[in-house]
């Protein structure tokens, strides 16, 4: 892979998290604030990442896969996303508000994994390569979130009453229109499929992945997978609020702090994977959920106030520990045949179905928790403090200790 090639996948990369984390992390505050969405609405517009990821593998499977360039769908998905996202700042209710967030998302959460195939067709090495193309969407996360509240301060509480959260939409729109015409000029990737070759439904779906359910340890990795997206969707939908509302400043900003310790956490995990092992450095990733919610919980943003900045911090335990392991270990449960397609069961068991069903019950206990003014925020962060800990204990118990080697290639 030639530098130049690096260079346009490491852009790519920059603008698909920057449009990601440029509306999704204050979309809560902009619901609750601009449009006045209770918890239950604001866990229906988040929910929208969950059928995104469900319809994903249709959209990758039965047409990117058998038809079309990966780069070409890429750019047609974001131009259609841009048309939509300015669609959403112009909503004055919910009701207008979730068709067109719920069509995005239908767009955007395919992006996700066609970035990877246009990025993985032109490296000869993914195992090296990757990285230092991937780490630049954590990167574009950054930026989005800094250029919010440190550039911009649209999150200010001035900007907020002002209703300037509504330009989050208009600069990604903007963003995405941007990549989507950037996308016509990445490099080709063809259909990995021939138009005759004669493929089954499952083939393509990637149900031929659930035969690893068999496995028992597996299974408990699955359902510990669903299990744990719980808390994380209350992290997703309340977190913004919960900052916003309990008065620290600039709030988006100070959250790329999670990200930041993502790509730190990234670097230690070959290491504390190999000594520990993958039952010990995934226990760790769900202690971190339980303490980061116990922080944020008798956390505040005055004397306290480290609490809350530690909270944010442990997002990359919280995330590589569980999420990235997990993800080695699958790849390593799955052997060659069914490798793409057991990560694409992970995907849809974690962004789908246990993302959906955390949404559901963020939002209710939101709403469950709602004073006259503002929330009670103790008692909303210690539910999945209190449910991290209990998947933890469940898996300690139950998951039995195997050798999983991670190839440091």
């Amino acid at each position: 892979m030639n530098k130049s090639i690096q260079f346009q996948l490491s852009l790519m990369m920059f603008l698909e998290f920057f449009i990601w984390g440029g509306w999704f992390v204050t979309l809560g505050t902009f619901l609750g604030k601009n449009l006045n969405a209770g918890g239950g609405e604001i866990a229906q517009a988040f929910s929208t990442q969950s059928w995104g990821a469900i319809i994903a593998p249709f959209i990758i499977g039965l047409i990117a896969d058998r038809y079309f360039n990966a780069e070409r769908i890429l750019g047609i998905l974001h131009l259609i996303g841009a048309f939509l996202m300015y669609q959403m700042a112009n909503t004055t209710d919910f009701a207008a508000f979730y068709p067109y967030v719920l069509g995005y998302m239908i767009t955007y959460m395919p992006t996700l994994a066609l970035v990877n195939s246009v990025s993985f067709n032109q490296m000869n090495d993914p195992a090296k390569q990757f990285s230092f193309v991937r780490v630049f969407g954590t990167i574009g996360w950054i930026a989005a979130g800094l250029l919010i509240s440190y550039a911009f301060h649209w999150d200010s509480e001035d900007g907020i009453s002002n209703g300037l959260l509504k330009n989050t939409f208009i600069m990604t729109a903007i963003v995405s229109a941007i990549l989507g015409v950037f996308s016509f000029t990445l490099p080709k990737t063809p259909p990995k499929i021939s138009k005759g070759e004669k493929v089954t439904i499952s083939e393509l779906l990637g149900l031929d992945a659930f035969k690893l359910l068999k496995d028992r340890n597996f299974l408990l990795f699955f359902i510990a997978s669903i299990l744990i997206c719980i808390p994380l969707a209350f992290y997703y939908a309340q977190a913004n609020p919960f900052l916003v509302e309990s008065g620290v400043e600039n709030a988006t900003g100070k959250m790329t702090i999670g990200q930041a310790s993502e790509v730190l956490f990234m670097l230690l995990l070959p290491f504390f994977f190999k000594k520990f092992g993958f039952k010990k450095t995934i226990l760790v990733g769900m202690i971190a959920w339980t303490v980061r919610y116990m922080l944020f919980a008798y956390g505040n943003s005055g004397e306290l106030a480290f609490m809350l900045i530690i909270g944010i911090a442990l997002h990359g335990v919280c995330y590589d520990f569980f999420f990235v392991s997990g993800q080695i270990y699958t790849d390593t449960k799955a052997g060659e045949k069914f490798k793409s397609s057991a990560q694409g069961l992970i995907t849809l068991a974690t962004y789908g179905l246990g993302m959906l069903i955390g949404f559901y019950i963020a939002g209710k206990i939101a709403d469950a928790n709602l004073l006259e003014q503002g929330h009670n925020w103790t008692s909303i962060w210690v539910f999945p403090a209190i449910f991290a800990a209990a998947v933890m204990i469940l898996f300690a118990i139950f998951f039995k200790n195997e050798k999983i080697e991670y190839k440091d290639k």
